[in-house]
């Protein structure tokens, strides 16, 4: 299996064998039971569906609550995730994946959604100097002239300017697994995931460093 759904615990420190610390980030990966095998000739594709976070029966509904059934799982799941599957997995409908499968893994790449910042202006979003502070500056924290002259007279695609900052999915590629402790479901990485603690994460083996 190339991935697993999990939440981030938070950060903390451990120590290497040479005794240098090493901030790293907890993540409860899994178990993630497959609840649905995709197959080429009746879905278009191949991709193995994942569960993750048992949910009550009364909170889903009733083509969801099918859907679970249909895989022959003991509990409901809340969330529903797509990865490619390995050549040596065994697709079928129920078996449990954990963390075991990153024990022989070095690197790997978390997708979250990002923490959200609210409405920012250019000077804070983008880095922007801003006009003079002194006396008679009009222009002090906005961006100033953002049109072209005669031609072509238009403003830029993708332009900065003020607006939402954060809220967004994105992908940190090539963190190190410092440690896997399957007793605890849990996955040590150096460095920093996106999101707040407790949000969900999409933790799959580095493309970039296999």
């Amino acid at each position: 299996m190339q991935g697993l759904i999990g939440k981030k615990i938070g950060m903390t420190q451990i120590w290497d064998k040479d005794g240098v610390r090493v901030p790293v980030t907890v993540i409860e990966a899994g178990p993630c039971p497959v609840v649905q095998v995709k197959e080429a000739g009746k879905d278009g594709y191949e991709a193995v569906q994942l569960g993750w976070a048992p949910q009550k029966a009364s909170r889903l509904s009733k083509a969801e609550l099918g859907h679970t059934q249909k895989a022959g799982l003991e509990q409901p799941v809340r969330v529903l995730r797509e990865f490619q599957a390995d050549a040596s997995d065994k697709l079928e409908a129920g078996t449990v994946y954990t963390v075991e499968i990153f024990k022989d893994v070095r690197y790997v790449d978390v997708t979250a959604t990002s923490k959200g910042k609210g409405f920012m202006g250019v000077m804070r979003r983008w880095g922007f100097a801003g006009g003079p502070m002194t006396h008679g500056g009009h222009v002090k924290r906005r961006p100033g002239s953002i049109g072209m002259r005669q031609s072509p007279g238009s403003v830029e695609k993708g332009h900065p300017m003020p607006g939402d900052t954060g809220n967004r999915q994105c992908t940190v590629q090539n963190l190190k697994i410092e440690s896997v402790r399957p007793e605890q479901n849990l996955i040590l990485v150096r460095g920093a995931v996106p999101g707040a603690n407790g949000s969900m994460v999409i933790i799959r083996k580095a493309i970039k460093k296999a």
